[in-house]
C-alpha cells in the first residue's frame, strides 16, 4: 500500500490541499493510498489521518513564532522521527508553511525520501536567500503562480506550474443574489433583509491577527456606519475557525454597546459566500485577498504585526506591495494600509473611495477576470499526478535495486 505523508500548517494550506487528496482518490494506481501527517478538517474529510494538531503551526510573524517555538520544534522532532521510522512514506508533500516544512523536507531527502513542496515560498517578494535551502530540501516544487517556474529553472530546481486551486473552485462570474440568499438562510432572516450595501470584513484566520487588526476593523465599521447614515449597510464577517468566534463576539458586543443599530453578522466559515455577496471588502493580507480578487471584488488590504516583526520583514523584503492581487498584477490595483497606516479613519476613507468610483470598480473587475483565467488550471489533479508519478518512479527504482 503506497504511503503519502503531508503537512499543512494553517487553514489556507488545508484549503489548498483538500482538492489534491480528492484527486488522488480518483487515480486508479493510488487505490488504497495511506495519507497521514498534519492537516485540517478539509483534508481529513478526504481521508487523511492528521496525527498532530494543525493549530500548533498556525502562527504568523517572527515574534508570534518565537512564543510558539518550543511546541513547534517538539512537534517537528516527533514528526521527523516518525517519518524516518515506522511511518516512513513513499513521498512527502509539504503544503506551504515553509519555515516548518523545509526543515522536515531537508531531513527526509537526506534519508532518500522524495520530497515535493506545494506552494512556493515567497522568494520573489522577500527572503530570496532561501532558494539555496529549497534546492537542498525540495526535489520538485509545485508552483501556484506562473512566474515562479523561471526562478526555479535558474536555481536548478525541478518545478511545475499547477495553477491555483481557488481559481478553479471560484466561478468566473459571481452570483451575488444567490450568495445573499444563502447567507440570509444561514442567519435565519428574510433574504430581502440583506438588500443594500454589503461590506465583507475578513480580519484573518489566526488569533494574533484577531488581536492586532480586528479591533481596528471594528472601529472602521463604526465610522462607515456613521458616514453612510441613511443607507442600508451590512457588515459580514466569516469566522475562519471556531476558536476565533469568542474574541470576535466580544468585539461585536462592544460595537453594539456603542451603536445598537450597527448591522454586523458573524458567520462560521462561509468566506466564499460572504465575498461573493459583498460590494466591497476590508481584508487582512493573506490568501483571502486572492479569494476576494477571484470573486472580482474591490478591496482594501490591511495588516498589522508587532513592531519587531515588521522591522525584520521590512529589511528582508524587496517588493513594494504585500497583497497577492497587487503582486500578481505588478502594481497597486487595490490600496494597502499597513502598520501605522492601518487606522480606522484611513481604512474607512479607502472603502468609501471604492464606493464613489464605479468606473474604477469596472476596470478592476476586468483586470481580476484576466488574472482568474491565467490561474485557472486543474490544480488538484496536476499535483495528484506529480505525487502519483513520484511514487511510481520510486517503486520502479526499488524493484530495480532488488
Amino acid at each position: 500500500m503506497p504511503k503519502l505523508a503531508c503537512v499543512a500548517g494553517e487553514p489556507s494550506g488545508d484549503l489548498l490541499a483538500a482538492p489534491v487528496l480528492s484527486a488522488l482518490n480518483q487515480i486508479p494506481d493510488m487505490s488504497g493510498l495511506e495519507v497521514y501527517g498534519i492537516g485540517g478538517s478539509r483534508m481529513q474529510a478526504e481521508g487523511m489521518d492528521s496525527v498532530w494538531p494543525m493549530e500548533t503551526l498556525s502562527v504568523r510573524g517572527y515574534v508570534e513564532a518565537i512564543k510558539q517555538l518550543p511546541a513547534i520544534l517538539k512537534l517537528r522532532k516527533e514528526l521527523i522521527a516518525h517519518l524516518l521510522g515506522e511511518g516512513r512514506p513513499d513521498v512527502y508533500l509539504g503544503i506551504d508553511a515553509p519555515d516548518f516544512n523545509l526543515g522536515v523536507e531537508l531531513q527526509l531527502r537526506k534519508a532518500g525520501i522524495p520530497t515535493l513542496h506545494f506552494v512556493s515560498p515567497s522568494i520573489w517578494a522577500w527572503r530570496a536567500g532561501r532558494i539555496k535551502k529549497i534546492a537542498q530540501a525540495v526535489e520538485h516544487m509545485l508552483c501556484i503562480f506562473p512566474f515562479e517556474t523561471e526562478i526555479y529553472d535558474r536555481a536548478g530546481v525541478a518545478s511545475t506550474y499547477v495553477g491555483h486551486p481557488l481559481a478553479s473552485d471560484i466561478p468566473l462570474e459571481p452570483n451575488i443574489g444567490s450568495a445573499r440568499e444563502k447567507i440570509a438562510k444561514t442567519l435565519t432572516i428574510r433574504s430581502d433583509s440583506l438588500d443594500g450595501l454589503i461590506v465583507a470584513v475578513l480580519p484573518g484566520s489566526r488569533s494574533s491577527e484577531i488581536e492586532l487588526i480586528a479591533p481596528i476593523f471594528f472601529e472602521t465599521m463604526q465610522l462607515l456606519t456613521d458616514k453612510l447614515k441613511g443607507q442600508k449597510l451590512h457588515f459580514l464577517i466569516p469566522v475562519a475557525t471556531p476558536r476565533l468566534r469568542g474574541p470576535l463576539e466580544q468585539l461585536l458586543l462592544k460595537a453594539k454597546n456603542i451603536n445598537p443599530d450597527i448591522q454586523i453578522h458573524l458567520l462560521d466559515g462561509m468566506a466564499d459566500e460572504v465575498l461573493e455577496a459583498s460590494d466591497v471588502v476590508l481584508i487582512a493580507s493573506g490568501t483571502a485577498t486572492l479569494q476576494a480578487a477571484l470573486w472580482k471584488k474591490p478591496m482594501v488590504i490591511s495588516y498589522k504585526v508587532p513592531w519587531l516583526t515588521a522591522q525584520i520583514m521590512k529589511r528582508q523584503g524587496y517588493l513594494p506591495y504585500v497583497g497577492l492581487p497587487n503582486i500578481l498584477c505588478g502594481e497597486f490595483v487595490v490600496p494597502e494600509l499597513l502598520q501605522d497606516e492601518a487606522t480606522p479613519e484611513k481604512l474607512a476613507m479607502a472603502i468609501l473611495g471604492w464606493l464613489e468610483s464605479p468606473v474604477k470598480i469596472t476596470q478592476l473587475k476586468a483586470r481580476f477576470t484576466q488574472m482568474h483565467e491565467t490561474l485557472r488550471r486543474p490544480t488538484g489533479l496536476l499535483v495528484a499526478q506529480a505525487i502519483s508519478q513520484t511514487i511510481a518512479s520510486t517503486s520502479k527504482m526499488q524493484r530495480s535495486a532488488q
